[in-house]
């Protein structure tokens, strides 16, 4: 059984287009994703790749059809939900220890936890940022950091309360590829240790067949899912991965079925 099920989505945003006509950003969307699953979503700019994340964390409702997490239709925003988005969202105001925390501090049943609890916490975010290489920047300012590290801190801060999916929306799409493919490396292994299910919005190809179990292929506006394709290369995986003959066909299927837009 699927984990996170959408079933005939149609999501119709009233009154965007210039001449105030609604526009429809996905329709008859269909996608399947089990627990504990990488899965990566491609496609054209304004496909509707953002808005299927919206949609699974329940920022948003669907106009038709049916979303559901662990086989409860999804209503309002979701607790369970981590997100990193491809801009640094960290607070300047905040040192990046803190910043790791915040969380905790807006989500239950954490925000109600006695003050007692903060030592355990502030451990916990201590040993995040020391799984990402940022072990001695807990008491720095986000400015201090360069691009990367500040992407680093903030998958932290998307993992440390725990949720049971992680939703990235181009993590690393503002940073130099040398950076980019530093942190696929990151990412796998945060995923590796921790098996929670994790959807990316890329439009880098190479980077969703480096990180996911699936690829998912979106058609145009109004988008919905026209292939998906399995990578069955063995983990951990490694730059010298990105040179294997099967690596390279799937990027090539990838940016086919993107190119024709047709159902495979």
């Amino acid at each position: 059984m699927s984990f996170i099920e959408i079933k005939d989505v149609d999501l119709v945003y009233g009154k965007q287009a210039a001449d105030g006509t609604q526009v429809r950003a996905v329709a008859n969307a269909n996608l399947s994703i089990g627990e504990g699953e990488f899965v990566a979503i491609v496609g054209p700019s304004g496909c509707g790749k953002s808005t299927l994340l919206k949609l699974i964390s329940g920022l948003i409702g669907a106009t038709r059809g049916s979303v559901q997490v662990g086989g409860s239709e999804v209503k309002q925003p979701l607790k369970t939900v981590g997100m990193a988005f491809q801009n640094s969202t960290l607070l300047p105001w905040r040192n990046i220890r803190d910043n790791v925390l915040l969380p905790l501090e807006i989500v239950e049943p954490y925000r109600s936890q006695p003050a007692s609890e903060l030592p355990r916490k502030r451990r916990r975010a201590d040993e995040l940022l020391a799984s990402v290489g940022l072990a001695t920047f807990g008491d720095s300012m986000p400015w201090q950091l360069s691009g990367g590290m500040q992407q680093r801190a903030q998958l932290c801060r998307a993992l440390i309360h725990e949720p049971s999916i992680l939703l990235l929306d181009e993590p690393f799409g503002a940073l130099d590829a040398f950076t980019r493919e530093e942190l696929w490396g990151v990412l796998q292994k945060l995923w590796m240790g921790r098996r929670c299910t994790v959807i990316l919005v890329t439009h880098e190809l190479r980077e969703a067949v480096f990180l996911a179990d699936v690829v998912h292929v979106m058609s145009p506006r109004p988008g919905q899912v026209v292939a998906s394709r399995r990578v069955e290369l063995a983990r951990p995986r490694t730059t010298e991965t990105t040179f294997q003959g099967e690596f390279v066909e799937l990027v090539h299927a990838c940016r086919h079925h993107i190119s024709i837009g047709a159902v495979a």
